[in-house]
This record gives structure tokens, C-alpha cells and sequence, in this order.
């Protein structure tokens, strides 16, 4: 059995442990509440700007010839896994960096990857990998502005657009609710032909000036760089709301730790105290005896 000393500074350790894990606990969610209504006044935007621009390019009666919805194959594909800069929010970067694994050896088995990885934990993972690393855009979280996002998002289209890439796709965590992220892979480049029912009726009809094609080939980029904003915002906030999530489990755990320790301090005490009266009492008799 551990002696006293021992245990008490086992006790006091998992005690700085528990304040700090608190500590963080508030710090993830304050940042989280920030977070979440960026995210939550984006969908909207982002689902009503795709709606409108699916609806007016439906309305031609040919296909518009848009570079960044050109068909290739799929020989060179750049690859951004999204995860954050720090540790501690439980299996968030994990999940991540195994989607992306997965989808180097599954759908995209035998294309030329390349990796663009935003935020320090995809970047140390892949740079120790054989696939090429884009590093300019690994420390986006650091200082997250929409300036350096959109700058992200236009290199991953100008390289698109220079024939670089066949494919761009986004890994990140989607956010649901403070305990639950979804892995989502999402088709960046070329842009996925998706039909969204129900935001606008297909009969619709728009003045557009100064022309159809003029309106979509602004609208395309713009929506593209809300979808490369949104996957940021959605994996900013998952990231506060799985630290949040761990630290909190983290505290309880402390919690049931020291309730452990403190018992196992009661019974060394006892123990000790028990042992002392035993020695006091043998020595007693002893003299007696004589």
C-alpha cells in the first residue's frame, strides 16, 4: 500500500489537473458560442446563394462551358484536410487525418495526391508522409480572418483552373451540437452538380442585367468561396465543441479519481494510525510482562 506521502501528492496533482481541465472547459465554451452563431448565420447564405445559382443556370437552355465545372480524370488530386492547431478535444484531428487516409487509399487509389493541410495537426501528420505538402495555409486557424480563407480557397481554384488538380476536396469535421461532429469529404472542384428542392420554385423568373452568363460566371467563384468559408466555420466550431466535450468528461473523470484517492488516503492513514496503537500497546505489554 502506497504510504501518505505519496497519495497526498498523487491527490494534489489530479487536483491543478482538474482545475485546469475546468479552466479550459470555459475557455472552449465561450470561444464555441462565437463559433456556433458564425456558423449558424452561414448555412443559410451559403444554401440560399447555391439555390439561386443552381436555379438560373438550370434555366438555360443549354449548359454553360464553366472551367470550374470541367470533367477530368481523375489523374492529380489535391487533398485539404481541415483540423485545428492544439490537442485535447478528443478523437477531432483523429477522425480527420483517418478520413483522409482513407480516402488516399479508397476512391482516389492511384491518383497523384497532393496535400494541403490547414491547421498544425494535419500539417505534422502528412509532412511526415511521402505525398507532397502545400504548407502556406497550416497556420490559417492561428489568425482567422476571411482574408487568409479566401486567399486558401482562391489558391485551390486558380490551381484547378491551371489543369494542377483534376479534383479538390475538403475533409472536415461538420458541426451538429456541442457533442456531436460529422466527417464530412466534400467535392470542392470540379463543382458537384447538386439539386436543392424546396428554396426555390423551378418557375422562378429572374431580371438578371447584364446578362444570364455574366451573373453565373460571378456567382460560381463567390459560391465556391462560401463553400471553402463554410467548411472552415464548421470545423472552428467542432473544434471548440469536441474540447469542450473532452474537457468536461476530463474533469468528471478527475473528479471520480480523486474521490478514489482520497478513500485510499483515509485507509493509509488508518492503516498507519491502527499500526502505532498496535506498537504502542505491544510495548506496553512487554514492560508489563517484566
Amino acid at each position: 500500500m502506497a504510504n501518505l506521502k505519496e497519495v497526498k501528492q498523487r491527490i494534489t496533482s489530479v487536483v491543478s489537473t482538474q482545475q485546469i481541465t475546468k479552466a479550459m472547459k470555459m475557455v472552449s465554451a465561450a470561444k464555441l458560442r462565437r463559433a456556433q452563431d458564425k456558423i449558424i448565420m452561414m448555412r443559410p447564405f451559403s444554401k440560399k446563394l447555391t439555390a439561386i445559382l443552381n436555379n438560373v443556370s438550370s434555366a438555360s437552355e443549354g449548359d454553360l462551358d464553366l472551367i470550374y465545372s470541367e470533367k477530368r480524370e481523375m489523374k492529380k488530386v489535391l487533398l485539404i484536410p481541415i483540423t485545428s492547431d492544439k490537442g485535447l478535444c478528443g478523437a477531432f484531428n483523429t477522425n480527420v487525418i483517418k478520413a483522409t487516409t482513407a480516402a488516399i487509399g479508397g476512391q482516389f487509389s492511384g491518383a497523384e495526391i497532393t496535400i494541403m493541410p490547414i491547421g498544425k495537426k494535419s500539417f505534422e501528420f502528412f509532412k511526415k508522409s511521402k505525398y507532397p505538402i502545400i504548407e502556406q495555409f497550416q497556420g490559417l486557424f492561428h489568425d482567422l480572418s476571411s482574408d487568409k480563407i479566401r486567399d486558401a480557397a482562391n489558391y485551390a481554384m486558380n490551381s484547378f483552373v491551371k489543369g494542377e488538380f483534376d479534383h479538390v476536396v475538403l475533409v472536415f469535421n461538420e458541426f451538429k451540437n456541442v457533442a456531436t461532429q460529422v466527417i464530412r469529404t466534400e467535392q470542392f472542384l470540379p463543382m458537384a452538380s447538386e439539386e436543392i428542392k424546396g428554396e426555390i420554385a423551378p418557375d422562378t423568373d429572374y431580371l438578371l442585367e447584364p446578362s444570364r452568363e455574366f451573373i453565373i460566371q460571378e456567382l460560381v467563384p463567390k459560391a465556391l468561396r462560401v463553400q471553402f468559408y463554410k467548411a472552415i466555420l464548421e470545423s472552428n466550431a467542432s473544434e471548440h465543441g469536441a474540447r469542450m466535450t473532452a474537457m468536461d468528461k476530463a474533469t468528471e473523470n478527475a473528479g471520480e479519481l480523486l474521490k478514489e484517492l482520497r478513500l485510499m488516503y483515509n485507509r493509509t492513514r488508518q492503516a498507519a494510525i491502527t499500526n502505532e496503537i498496535l506498537e504502542i500497546v505491544s510495548g506496553a505489554n512487554a514492560l508489563g510482562g517484566k
